[in-house]
């Protein structure tokens, strides 16, 4: 083929049995070994895994051969240029279907029907109801059911992975064997004639036609019906008639075999689909593996085409071989005599020509009631003179055929019937209508629709396309007409070809191995003509050459006189006459030369001789010129070896007397060194002598210095004291007698402005608006108060700061001026000066600040006057607004509309709430089941239980109140949680649960130091054992130095931190002092402060001092140390030295090296010490102004509680103590309990942590595993596809199966909202998309069932490990939203797709439909939007009360308290766990921020802020229906403000559509309750109206808890309370006081469409996503 450039075809022929199937598989074997691949689709494996499907759905045992095949077939091996295989077809030729129903004794079925049987027993085959093979009767006819040396049930295994390799997939498979099974189930149907015997019937019950019909999916009743009964069409009318029971038995029988025809040709359709190539096909090698002639006891139709067949192969043969080749001898006009061979034409036209066999069956079976009898007789008539055909003496119904190779009777009795191949349309009908998708196809006569897809998932994902209805028109075309078409086909391809032949030689008839008929190979060889090829080729002239090819093959052999000629065909003629001398061994042709046998090989030989003699010439001359090259060669090395040994001896020369001149110069410069060295050893000694003694002296003069300046310090600081002191009683007095005098003055103006204010109550409540503006206002003049003041603080310490420091440079100047020589006199003149320049600069800058401060102060004068007015103006429209209020009406229809669709509204809210509440108790439980896990894990791994004190019950019997907890002491949450429900009061006064509380935190910290002692003790041992594994090496001694420097400096630390701590206790016990006998004031605290930092800065200067005396005497040791053990090790052999290294010139070098080395680590110590100083000065100090903070606040909160005290009568006073001891008690064990349990958590954490690492760390080294093999396949993958062009990317990613759970991982539960900081917002749900889409597109069901089922389950891993995270969730709760608005934008329906653009419509799905997963993804994303909302609410509540009721938010409503308040210290104290109005926005910002950021929908973060708007009212009502101290005037006015910053908050942020106001309705109208009237029947009436949000329990509990703000204020009566229960008795309100402040209402996901297309997303690096393909 590849010299040639033609195509060939193998032609394998023989009798059966004789190994035509075995060898056309060597052949092929031997092609795809030869050639190879030209891809890694593996073609070769699945051209090779072709033939055990084959041969198990084609091949039977007969009578001549155990694996005979009972079809014929044509493989067609493509090749592409560089002639590797590309692809294979494969084409079929009658297959034996009467074998299916029928089979001679000693014969057997097909193998895949004994297949089946033997791997009956395996789990996945339960269903096919199978038994061995001899219970069924299609496959027991034949006697023996086993072949003798065969094992099925391993050749079925082997026939099982020959379809998983060429591509079948398993579900297909497990079809093909249902329909195998269903052919046996039917042959064993047992039919049951009537007693009429024109009809027969079909036992319902048939176990058979149930397993029949089971397995093929079709209707039992309909089967059991047509099987009995044929219809009959007629022009008018159609008839249902009855069958006999011969007729029934036909058409089951027909039945089967069409079945098993229709599958057999299914298969190999899908064995050419995955053997078809898309590449250019450039040849090709054809094997025919084909049935051999066979005869047998009765031969019937099929034998009669199979010996037809092997007529037209032999013809073939006898054309190529003996016609070809004497025509060739004929027109070379070579002298030749014709050799007589046989001829089967004749016999071919007794068959194919016109009235010939074939051509009679096809007009027998066009007459209505031909038969076989009428047929017979007919070719009687017909070829009864031909010498082909001949009439058997004692038979009617048979008629023989004289072949090529043998005599052949035919038996003629189902001609006919086998020719038609008729099956009832009504059972094919039934077979159409099966629900399996396979069965139905295989009955369609439309081959091009695709196959249904079968859904294997849980999820239905249907085909968006319908499959065209199949024709129902019937094929006319006969079996033989079929046959003799295909038959003609395949001889044109084999005449195309240049063909070659195996003729197979069966050695006996019996089977048997090692035996040889002798005569029967002969009969054989004679038959099929090769002992006429051998006569021919042994007669004729088997070798020729053309004229052209001869002369360029063998020019060599002329002459060079004879090449002159210009006629090559007389140059040829004169070569042939000198060489070969014999003429008869060659002949000349008209265009070709003729040879016997071996003249070639004898001009061969010629020619090699010629060749070998020119060879040898080529070689002397070669060899000649090699070796003068090579005497060249040596001749220069020779030069080049004397010129380099003449230059290295003068270079040597050279070399000697530089080293002498360099030793006189070594000399020289030695001594001198060694003398420089003495001299510099003497020098520095006397440098440190000098050193040190003028160290002494200048410390002496420091000391005395210092001593001086700290008593004149303390002097001046004990005078001030005193003055101050003296200061601050005469203030003091003068403030109380300031504060009587005040007081009374403002208790008459507040009892005046009572008495007005309650004129205008009403005013108040209609119109809010105003009061808010007045509160704002009031608002801004405190924040422009609050910046004078700290303005003005700023002016008086920046003085203050001058001052000092001015004084501070004059002593320095001083002291300098003494201590200094009178050289430096100028320079000190000269800083003096640049710090008067620096002093008069910071005078103009006050004197700045001093004009700024005045000019602020005139302008905020002036703008508080502007207000006022303002004020004024807008009472006036207060008043005019009212009453055009009064003036408005309502319609009444308007009315009921609006109230229908609020009801419509509420019940869909209802609803969709009832829903997500299931979803919501769905997540719950699937939490709660983790949580039992975790436990009983704990559980395992910690055994034992916690016992209760012993002393709890008795406790517990002592308590007048009943006990709070029981179960567990330490569950601080379940305490607080039962003390709200008790009481406030009663629970202040339980001593049981502060008794329990304080003897847990003993326990706890009993436990905690125990811990730590076994901690301090394993670190000792681990210490001992440490030094004790390390070998001790003398040579290494920096270590040891470092230890020993590292010991010291850890003294030295430990001696200055007790010296701080000593220092900062007596700090404060002065300041204690201080704060006891004078109360504090603003001016004093500068000069405290002052004080205490003069003090500390003079403590550490004198620290320092010491620290570098210290640390200089320690260096020196630690360097004489690490001297003396250098010298014991280095020479141990010489006696102790003294500690002076003056004694030996050796060791003074030495010396000299460690001093230097001891200078650099001092330098080093030095420097660290200094930085490490520096640093510790700044955490004191820091330290100490937070702990003069703290004492200042704990100050002025004791006065506060002090001067409440002194207003108590003494019973009261005492209990107020008591009170207070015990809520500071209670708040310390709290606090302990807290830590502690913070620790446990912190544990907890780091476990789980570990645990995770080491998981990653498993998973990395797998991952890294996978990348590289990924990594070498995509290498082979790009060389393969180098070549191809690159197109547009189609918004597609494609990736490997394999690469699912990396895709997963990096995408999903890995990822980071923070590493898309930059990138698209929701850009991982566009991801996932494309890759959904592209297995949308190859058709891949499991691909898309398996990638959304991983996305969902990451999503919720992820979900659960950062279930605190808000960040985290809203990023996930986009992109969950986003994947959902994806899958319906470009689902196909028209409703979604009405805003998309035209290239959006380009990306919808085509194949799938995802109805159902949408749904899947909108629970998923309720479950996370109702996380984000716990977590919100997580972070919110704790702030809420102490923002909305106990912050003073309004400046100046502190004095207004309700009379006996007494201050709540049970609650969340005051101080860095209080929290303000603005701590609850920015946080709300922080929760917008982040939500828009990731890109969440507008309307879904609407619905956020309306839930925790519903949660901050519920949350701050339900403690105000609690809590009597804050349902007064003043918390009214202050929940008014809020609630005002908070709408105003929703305005600025667009979210005031949101509905989020409307929650905090109950909340406003319980804030105007609190400041209405509560007198007459008007109030009541006006309250009635007003508080419609509030329920009727609401309303009297906060009536009931109104606590005056003053004496002068009257409590709510109780007739008045009566008049409200009165008139709100009508009301449906629900029984429940409190609001459920954990209600959330139902989420709605509106769909948003996206404007971006697929292909303009990029995928940026961080992802990590190189193995995701861009289609």
């Amino acid at each position: 083929m590849k010299p040639d450039e033609k195509n060939q075809s193998i032609i394998v022929s023989g009798e059966s049995g004789a190994g035509k199937t075995v060898s056309a598989k060597y052949a092929m074997r031997y092609f795809t070994t030869v050639s190879g691949s030209a891809s890694d689709t593996n073609i070769e494996e699945k051209v090779l895994a072709s033939s055990p499907i084959m041969e198990a759905i084609g091949n039977a045992k007969t009578t001549r051969n155990d694996n005979s095949s009972r079809f014929g077939k044509y493989i067609q091996i493509g090749f592409d240029k560089r002639y590797r295989i590309i692809g294979a077809n494969m084409r079929t030729y009658l297959l034996e279907k009467s074998r299916v129903v029928f089979q001679a004794d000693d014969e057997r079925n097909y193998h895949i029907f004994y297949q089946l049987c033997a791997a009956a027993s395996l789990a996945e085959f339960k269903e096919l109801a199978l038994t061995c093979a001899e219970d069924f009767f299609y496959t027991s006819q034949g006697g023996n059911t086993v072949i003798e040396g065969v094992d099925d049930a391993e050749d079925f295994e082997k026939t099982r992975q020959a379809f998983t390799l060429v591509g079948v997939r398993e579900s297909h498979q497990i079809s093909i064997f249902k329909i195998i099974a269903s052919i046996l189930h039917l042959g064993n149907v047992e039919i049951e004639a009537e007693r009429d015997g024109e009809s027969c019937r079909v036992s319902p019950e048939d176990e058979h036609l149930s397993n029949f019909c089971h397995l093929l999916g079709v209707e039992h009743s309909q089967m059991e019906h047509w099987l009995c009964h044929r219809k009959l069409v007629t022009t008018s009318e159609t008839y249902v008639k009855t069958m006999s029971l011969q007729q029934v038995v036909n058409a089951r029988d027909a039945l089967a075999k069409h079945i098993y025809a229709q599958l057999f040709h299914w298969i190999v359709e899908h064995v050419n689909k995955a053997l078809h190539t898309s590449l250019k096909q450039h040849s090709f090698i054809g094997v025919l593996d084909i049935y051999g002639f066979e005869t047998f006891e009765v031969n019937s139709f099929e034998q009669f085409c199979i010996n037809y067949a092997n007529e037209k192969l032999q013809q073939q043969f006898n054309s190529h071989v003996f016609k070809l080749e004497q025509e060739e001898y004929m027109k070379e006009q070579i002298p030749w005599t014709l050799i007589d061979f046989y001829d089967n034409q004749p016999c071919i036209d007794l068959i194919e020509a016109k009235l010939g066999i074939l051509d009679l069956l096809d007009e027998e079976c066009k007459v209505p009631r031909g038969t076989d009898q009428n047929w017979t007789q007919k070719l009687y008539d017909r070829h009864s003179g031909s010498q082909h055909f001949q009439k058997p003496r004692m038979s009617n119904k048979a008629f023989i055929v004289i072949h090529f190779a043998d005599k052949v009777e035919y038996l003629s009795d189902g001609f006919l019937e086998k020719n038609r191949d008729t099956v009832y349309e009504e059972q094919i009908n039934i077979l159409k209508a099966s629900k399996f998708p396979l069965v139905a196809d295989l009955f369609h006569d439309g081959k091009d629709s695709a196959p249904a897809t079968t859904a294997s998932s849980k999820i239905n994902i249907r085909p968006s396309r319908r499959p065209m209805k199949a024709s129902n028109k019937e094929h006319k075309k006969t079996v033989g007409y079929q046959f003799r078409s295909s038959l003609h086909l395949l001889m044109e391809t084999l005449n195309a070809t240049t063909p070659h032949y195996v003729r197979c030689i069966k050695p006996n008839d019996e089977k048997l191995p090692f035996r040889f008929n002798s005569k029967r190979a002969v009969q054989q060889l004679r038959a099929c003509g090769v002992l006429e090829t051998i006569r021919i080729s042994a007669a004729g002239y088997p070798s020729r050459w053309s004229y052209h090819d001869f002369f360029n093959r063998y020019r060599v052999l002329v002459k060079k006189k004879d090449l002159a000629n210009a006629d090559k065909k007389a140059i040829c003629r004169s070569v042939l006459e000198s060489l070969i001398k014999d003429p008869d061994k060659f002949q000349f042709g008209r265009t070709k030369i003729f040879f016997r046998a071996g003249q070639v090989a004898y001009l061969e030989k010629l020619r090699a001789d010629k060749f070998r003699a020119a060879t040898i010439m080529i070689q002397k001359t070669v060899r000649g010129w090699l070796q003068k090259q090579k005497y060249r060669r040596l001749k220069g090395a020779a030069l080049t070896l004397q010129r380099h040994c003449r230059g290295h001896l003068a270079r040597r020369l050279a070399k000697h007397l530089r080293r002498t001149r360099a030793a006189v110069v070594l000399q020289k410069q030695y001594r001198m060194q060694r003398a420089r060295r003495a001299y510099q050893r003497v020098r520095r000694a006397a440098l440190v002598i000098q050193a040190f003694a003028r160290g002494m002296f200048v410390r002496r003069i420091y000391h005395q210095v210092l001593r001086e300046h700290k008593a004149t310090v303390i002097q001046k600081h004990v005078r001030g004291w005193m003055a101050r002191r003296r200061f601050q009683r005469l203030r003091g007095a003068a403030i109380v007698i300031q504060c009587g005098f005040r007081r009374l003055k403002a208790k008459q103006a507040l009892k005046a402005l009572r008495i007005e204010a309650r004129s205008a109550e009403h005013l108040k409540r209609l119109n809010v608006g105003m009061e808010n503006k007045i509160v704002q206002l009031q608002r801004k003049i405190d924040d422009q108060n609050k910046e004078v003041k700290t303005l003005s603080e700023q002016l008086s310490a920046i003085t203050s700061a001058h001052a000092m420091e001015v004084e501070k440079l004059k002593k320095e100047v001083a002291c300098y001026q003494q201590s200094q020589d009178e050289d430096r006199g100028p320079q000190l003149q000269e800083e003096v000066e640049s710090l008067r320049t620096e002093l008069q600069r910071a005078h103009s800058e006050r004197k700045v600040l001093e004009d700024t401060h005045t000019r602020e102060k005139d302008e905020l004068k002036k703008r508080v006057a502007d207000l006022e007015q303002e004020n004024a103006l807008l009472k006036d429209e207060k008043e005019q607004l009212n009453n055009q209020i009064l003036c408005q009406s309502k319609d009444e229809f308007a009315q009921n509309s609006v109230k229908e669709n609020l009801m419509m509204k509420k019940e869909l809210e209802e609803e969709r709430s009832r829903y997500q509440n299931l979803v919501k108790e769905y997540s719950r439980l699937e939490q709660r089941y983790d949580n039992l896990r975790d436990e009983m894990t704990i559980l395992k791994q910690t055994p034992g239980h916690r016992r209760n004190p012993s002393n709890q019950s008795s406790l517990e019997s002592d308590s007048n109140y009943p006990s709070i907890s029981t179960s567990e002491v330490g569950d601080t949450e379940d305490t607080l949680q039962q003390v709200e429900e008790i009481g406030l009061e009663k629970a202040a006064m339980d001593m049981t649960v502060f008794l329990k509380l304080q003897k847990r935190v003993r326990e706890l910290e009993q436990e905690r130091k125990k811990l730590q002692v076994q901690l301090e003790k394993k670190e000792q041992q681990d210490g001992k054992g440490v030094p004790a594994e390390q070998p001790s090496n003398d040579s290494d001694l920096d270590p040891d130095a470092d230890l020993a420097y590292n010991s010291l400096k850890r003294q030295e630390l430990e001696s200055e931190n007790k010296k701080l701590k000593n220092e900062l206790n007596e700090l404060r016990k002065a300041v204690a002092d201080q704060a006891s006998e004078h109360s504090p004031a603003a001016a004093g605290t500068p000069d405290s402060y002052s004080l205490l930092l003069n003090q500390l800065r003079l403590a550490n200067e004198e620290l320092e001092v010491r620290k570098e005396e210290v640390l200089i005497l320690r260096t020196q040791i630690v360097s004489a140390d690490q001297r003396r053990l250098a010298g014991k090790g280095s020479e141990p052999n010489i006696n102790a030295r003294t500690s002076w290294p003056n004694s030996e010139k050796h060791v003074d070098q030495e010396d000299a090296i460690e001093a230097y080395h001891g200078v650099c680590q001092t330098n080093r110590l030095l420097e660290a010490q200094l930085q490490a100083q520096s640093r510790e000065h700044e955490e004191e100090v820091d330290n100490l102004k937070a702990q003069l903070e703290a004492l200042k606040e704990e100050m002025d909160r004791q006065q506060q509680t002090f001067c409440q005290t002194l207003l108590l009568s003494p019973e009261a006073q005492v209990e107020f103590g008591i009170q207070q001891e015990m809520s500071q008690l209670t708040n310390e064990n709290l606090d302990l309990k807290e830590l502690v349990e913070k620790l446990e958590k912190n544990e907890r954490k780091l476990k789980k942590q570990l645990k995770i690492y080491m998981k990653k760390v498993q998973d990395l080294e797998a991952a890294q595993a996978l990348a590289q093999s990924e990594r070498k396949r995509h290498e082979l993958n790009r060389q393969v596809t180098v070549q191809r062009k690159e197109k547009d990317f189609q918004g597609m990613l494609e990736y490997h199966k394999e690469d699912e759970a990396l895709l997963i991982r990096n995408l999903v539960t890995e990822l980071k909202p923070q590493t898309l900081a930059g990138a698209v917002p929701c850009l991982p749900a566009y991801i996932l998309y494309m890759c959904i889409r592209h297995a949308d597109y190859v058709n891949d069901d499991l691909k898309v069932h398996a990638l959304l089922t991983s996305t969902i389950n990451g999503i919720k891993k992820v979900l659960k490990k950062h279930n605190e995270d808000f960040e985290m969730t809203s990023f996930w709760l986009s992109n969950t939203c986003r994947l959902l608005h994806c899958l319906k934008q470009y689902s196909g329906d028209e409703g979604f797709m009405t805003q998309n653009t035209a290239k959006q419509n380009e990306h919808c799905l085509k194949n799938f439909d995802l109805t159902e997963y949408r749904q899947v993804l909108s629970d998923l994303s309720i479950q996370i939007y109702q996380q984000l909302i716990k977590i919100a609410e997580g972070l919110l509540q704790p702030m809420i009360v102490s923002a909305m009721l106990e912050n003073e938010s309004i400046q100046g409503l502190s004095g207004v308290k309700p009379t006996g308040y007494r201050k709540r210290t049970s609650s969340m104290p005051e101080g860095d766990n209080s929290y303000c109005l603005e701590a609850i926005i920015r946080q709300m910002n922080s929760f917008h921020t982040v939500m828009c950021d990731q890109g969440l929908d507008p309307e879904i973060i609407l619905q956020v802020f309306r839930q925790l708007f519903y949660m901050i009212n519920a949350v701050t009502l339900n403690n105000l229906l609690l809590r009597k101290d804050v349902c007064s005037w003043s918390t009214g006015m202050q929940l008014r403000y809020n609630i005002s910053q908070l709408e105003e908050w929703l305005r600025g942020r667009n979210l005031h559509q949101s509905g989020a106001v409307e929650t905090m309705e109950p909340l406003i109208q319980a804030a105007q309750l609190l400041q209405l009237k509560k007198k007459s029947p008007e109030d009541a009436e006006a309250i009635c109206s007003l508080c419609t949000a509030l329920s009727t329990q609401q309303i009297v509990k906060i009536l009931n808890l109104y606590t005056p703000l003053n004496e002068f204020e009257e409590r709510v009566t109780v007739a008045f309370i009566r008049t409200i229960q009165a008139q709100l008795q009508d009301r449906n309100d629900p029984q429940q006081l409190l609001l459920d402040f954990k209600h959330m209402f139902p989420v709605l996901f509106p769909f948003n469409p996206s404007s971006l297309t697929m292909d303009s997303i990029h995928i940026p690096a961080c992802l990590n996503l190189e193995f995701l393909n861009e289609v």
